[in-house]
């Protein structure tokens, strides 16, 4: 058998993915394992008696659940909750260093007020009493003045308890400005209201699915919850599912796919229109759910034909029109197919009508809210508060736009576009933001444009963070007031974007606090109380702990003993004709807007003549890039092609390197239109010519001596391009140019 080089590059990277996922490694690490560094702070617990201790991982976004084991009073291994839905026992790197974030000599050890200028580092050790005072003040002030809509917060979720505690706080206070980091979810949430008309989450039945198409999606490097994904993957190669990636760079998720197609960035849209052109012209469809259970396909019908035809499409994609067809038809023709969309790991959304596009493949296979296929899951109904009480303050508070723009008539679907805060800002279009609560997030490193970002923090007279850790928002706050890590305090965490069940997951202590830092919950609520008048009487609770067994009521005491709550095993068959919207069908066309799933090009930022490669960000399972960083033993696992002592890689085609004049090794100047940066070049024949791709997770200039000064942060050369449909960041890189050093 004749192996090309495609299917070799493949086998290559494929097989290294296999090893670094495979679940042997991590499964033979003894308790000391992770602190073989021999770091000046190694634990070295005395011996005792073990015990095991039940809760939830809030690192990342897949929300695990985890067994912690203990001798006497300390953790000393983390391990996968076996049983629990997300990952039954299984965990990934960033969870099974956790431990390193509760012991290590980082954390930041009492609330800090600043001192010096913002980002010099000089602070102040305070009281809590002297901090929350000065947070009431300030607040009191702003109230006094009429200006509640001036203060914001800015949270990594908006579900469970905490988040919602921060929301009715605003709410109660008198301000609309409550923003949440975005993701594709953002996507998938505005794409199930207009063609579906639900508030809903997409639930995904991969385990019933028969083909898989992924538009980008790195399924196995982060993208929906990273273990779930990685025990999916390994289940669809023992039963023969087919897995299809679509992107323009062999990402590990690529190699171990049945194919890897490479696509001109930002038309995957277009490709999707063109396997739905192939799908109509030939019949393909299942003419019984579009016939019974669609409205306005008819309107949409003549659209894809008239302007997606597989020849266009392959100008546009750079993939060829007889692969298109080919794909349309295996798609079409297998019995549960499946197509997602979300590039990377899916903590950046995509546009509005590329998510609709990607939706429509899966309405024209009739698999919707059915076995096999993507499902609309609801958010477990579980937190029935007392009606907020608002004086007329706050009413007039509340009436303003918010600074973000979502709701606004330009932009009425959306719910947060933290994207556009900083330009609000800079811009004062509509008032300023005069103080800024941060809780789970960090965005003066996450957000695109870091630059522009910073600029605008700089224009808040209060930034208060809750970080534990000093990374980069905190750095540049007024006030930090830590909270306790997620090992030493109780919170509820939902289950996470993708899966199918309404469940509730309990994260609870599993060691005392061990500095002077006090629950967020509980600050919000002593802050709201200090406030007094009717924000206090929205608050009837004495302390977090308390409004959470409240919340929970007679969910309270199975969660303790199981780890979790699931209101079902599985969706409602019953919803599989189900859907929302006027006309009680599933939406080709918005009746409202005339919004319809196309392919619009996103214009990235940098003109061609002078920036003539485009610039991509991946993302590993190696490097976190939330509001958490690499953990010492996480940046350990970073493979030495990524980066090498401080030096991060920069990925290049031969054919690319070879027309700078660069060589495989070789120090290199990474430009974009936002700057410039020192790098390596990596040759690598699994990428497209005139691309280059850098990994999101390092430059930062925060934290610890561990992870500080490593790489550079993507973010600070690529900018937002705003969605004119949605108003989210739809950007999926920006031009740029290598040149030699």
């Amino acid at each position: 058998m004749k192996i090309g080089r495609r299917e070799f590059l493949s086998f290559v990277i494929g097989g290294a993915a296999g090893t670094a996922l495979s679940p042997l490694p991590w499964k033979l690490m003894d308790d000391s394992s992770i602190w073989t560094q021999m770091w000046p702070w190694t634990p070295v617990p005395e011996n005792g008696e073990a015990s095991y201790v039940n809760s939830v991982c809030t690192l990342c976004p897949g929300r695990c659940g985890i067994t912690v084991r203990k001798i006497d009073d300390r953790a000393v291994k983390i391990e996968g909750m076996k049983k629990y839905p997300v990952n039954d026992g299984g965990l990934c790197l960033l969870g099974l260093s956790g431990l390193q974030l509760l012991y290590g000599p980082t954390r930041i050890k009492g609330p800090l007020k600043r001192s010096g200028k913002r980002g010099q580092g000089d602070w102040e050790r305070i009281s809590w009493k002297e901090a929350i005072s000065e947070i009431v003040e300030k607040l009191g002030e702003l109230r006094e003045k009429g200006r509640p809509q001036s203060v914001g917060a800015i949270s990594g979720s908006d579900r469970g308890t905490v988040p919602r505690l921060l929301e009715r706080l605003l709410t109660a206070y008198g301000s609309p400005n409550f923003f949440r980091m975005a993701s594709v979810r953002d996507s998938y949430e505005l794409t199930l209201d207009i063609m579906q008309g639900v508030q809903a989450l997409p639930g995904f039945d991969f385990e019933n699915a028969d083909f898989i198409l992924s538009f980008g999606s790195d399924i196995l490097e982060g993208w929906g919850s990273p273990v779930q994904m990685m025990r999916v993957n390994s289940a669809w190669k023992s039963a023969g599912v087919k897995v299809i990636q679509i992107e323009p760079r062999l990402s590990n998720t690529a190699a171990k796919s049945d194919k890897w197609i490479p696509i001109n960035p930002g038309t995957e849209a277009a490709l999707a229109m063109g396997l739905a052109h192939v799908i109509i012209k030939e019949l393909l469809y299942d003419n019984g759910f579009i016939s019974a259970d669609t409205s306005r396909f008819d309107d949409w019908k003549q659209l894809v034909i008239d302007e997606y035809s597989p020849d266009s499409v392959a100008a546009v994609t750079g993939i060829d029109a007889g692969t298109i067809v080919v794909l349309a038809r295996r798609f079409a023709n297998a019995s549960k197919p499946m197509a997602i969309c979300g590039r990377g790991d899916g903590t950046h959304p995509v546009s509005l009508t590329e998510c609709m596009a990607v939706h429509a493949l899966n309405a024209l296979t009739g698999n919707i809210n059915k076995k096999g296929g993507i499902f609309a899951v609801s958010d477990p109904d579980y937190i029935h508060w007392p009606e907020i009480e608002m004086d007329s303050t706050a009413a007039v508070g509340m009436q303003h736009d918010r600074l973000d723009g979502a709701g606004s008539r330009k932009y009425p679907h959306s719910r947060y576009l933290l994207n556009r805060l900083p330009e609000s800002i800079l811009s004062k279009a509509l008032y300023p933001l005069e103080a800024l609560f941060i809780a789970d997030a960090n965005p003066l490193y996450t957000l695109t444009d870091t630059q522009d970002t910073g600029k605008a923090f700089e224009k808040i007279p209060l930034v208060v963070s809750f970080s534990s850790f000093m990374d980069e928002t905190a750095r540049h706050a007024d006030l930090i007031l830590p909270n306790h890590v997620y090992l030493e305090r109780y919170e509820d965490v939902p289950m996470p974007f993708g899966m199918l069940q309404q469940a509730v997951g309990l994260a609870r202590p599993v060691v005392e606090p061990q500095l002077d830092t006090r629950h967020v919950g509980d600050v919000i609520i002593e802050t709201a109380k200090g406030l007094g008048g009717s924000v206090a009487t929205s608050f009837p609770w004495k302390t977090y702990y308390l409004c959470l067994k409240e919340t929970l009521g007679e969910k309270w005491q199975a969660m303790v003993v199981n780890g979790f709550w699931s209101g079902s095993k599985s969706i409602d068959q019953a919803l599989k004709t189900s859907f929302d919207t006027a006309s009680g069908k599933f939406e080709f066309v918005d009746p409202n807007t005339g919004l319809k799933p196309q392919f619009k090009p996103v214009q990235i930022k940098g003109d061609e003549r002078q920036f003539p490669l485009l610039l991509m960000p991946y993302d590993s399972i190696r490097l976190a890039h939330g509001y958490i960083g690499d953990p010492p033993f996480m940046v350990k696992t970073v493979e030495d092609i990524v980066l090498k002592h401080n030096d991060v890689f920069v990925e290049v085609n031969p054919k690319t390197a070879r027309a700078a004049g660069l060589n495989d090794g070789q120090r290199a100047l990474l430009g974009t239109p936002l700057g410039t940066a020192k790098v390596r070049v990596r040759l690598f024949e699994g990428i497209m010519p005139g691309i280059v791709a850098l990994p999101r997770g390092l430059g930062h200039t925060a934290y610890d001596d561990y992870l500080a000064g490593k790489g550079i942060n993507v973010n600070t050369l690529i900018g937002p391009v705003e969605d004119p449909d949605s108003g989210m960041n739809a950007a999926w890189g920006i031009r740029a140019k290598l040149s030699k050093i």
